[in-house]
């Protein structure tokens, strides 16, 4: 047997832990090199989030500061001239601003009432069906896919006071026929329908992944307490997709006092005594019937900063419920 030798191997390979090279003592690492690290990795991802934010600044943002520049222009003949708050001055002192401003916020408060529960109710009792709900849902989503158009003409030949649908169901049971769309007592009322058959199928489907996401034992839990059907609604169901209906809410405002549409087709855009003319509308004459862009953008201006006043007391009330 060989006698040990304290003389090291120099064949041996050199075993003591080493650190790592970006770790290593004395390295000088350049500042930017994690960032460009970071950069070329997600390259991909950063083309499509610059995409994104491009189509953004085109079709969003350039036309809420176009709009905010030409709500204190004046354009005559291809000359832009400032002209202050002239143009709020002339849209306010127009006799039809006030009855455009009443006439959507009623058609607001009729929407709320027919578009924010009926997709609720019709979620709850869909929710309810053991077999077929796809086919329920489907049915429900239907008139969402259909044209806005195409439904618009729809419900207007169903208005029709001489062979309308809804005249002849008024005829079985011995009522009157009434003038739907010509009444200023009804056209309101008459819009407001044809908007709700149109777009309850997507807030339907939206309270129906709220209402499955629900816990079963909280349901079985009010069963054992005795609960009604009513109760289980008031007490669990509600409770439990709150967030999804304050959120819809917020959307459901904001969508309605956007309406176009509906009155635009159904009644021409004023309707009988102009108790179908909105706000979007009233700018949809200022800029394309009496040509006054400055108007017209002073009217949007005027409904931009209203909805995003009511959206952020909404939230900063949403938001102190939850505290």
């Amino acid at each position: 047997m060989p006698a040990p030798t304290l003389v090291q191997d120099p064949t041996a390979k050199d075993r003591r832990p080493r650190l790592p090279r970006r770790t290593r003592p004395g390295a000088v690492r350049h500042p930017d090199a994690g960032l460009a690290r970071a950069v070329r990795r997600n390259l991909t991802a950063h083309g499509f989030l610059i995409g994104a934010v491009l189509c953004f600044a085109f079709f969003s943002w350039y036309p809420i500061v176009r709009e905010f520049l030409l709500a204190f222009q004046k354009t005559d003949n291809g000359q832009v001239s400032w002209v202050g708050w002239d143009n709020f001055v002339t849209v306010w002192n127009d006799p039809a601003f006030g009855q455009a401003w009443r006439n959507t916020l009623w058609f607001t408060v009729l929407a709320l009432v027919l578009g924010f529960a009926v997709p609720f109710l019709t979620a709850l009792v869909i929710n309810e069906f053991r077999h077929g709900q796809g086919y329920l849902r489907l049915l429900v989503y239907l008139p969402v896919m259909l044209p806005p158009t195409a439904s618009v003409l729809l419900f207007k030949y169903l208005y029709d006071p001489g062979y309308g649908m809804f005249n002849e169901i008024l005829a079985v049971f011995g009522l009157p026929a009434q003038q739907w769309l010509q009444d200023p007592d009804t056209a309101m009322l008459s819009v407001v329908v044809a908007s709700t058959w149109m777009n309850m199928g997507g807030a339907t489907l939206i309270y129906l992944a709220a209402l499955q996401s629900v816990p079963g034992e909280l349901y079985e839990a009010a069963e054992l307490d005795g609960a009604g059907l009513l109760r289980k609604v008031w007490h669990v169901t509600i409770p439990q997709t709150r967030l999804v209906l304050l959120l819809m809410l917020l959307m459901q405002v904001i969508a309605t006092m956007q309406v176009f549409i509906e009155p635009f087709l159904l009644t021409g855009g004023a309707g009988p005594e102009g108790s179908t003319t909105t706000v979007v509308y009233l700018i949809y004459q200022y800029a394309f019937n009496f040509n006054n862009y400055g108007a017209a953008a002073a009217l949007g201006l005027l409904l931009l900063v209203l909805l995003a006043g009511f959206s952020a007391v909404y939230t900063r009330l949403s938001r102190s419920a939850d505290d």
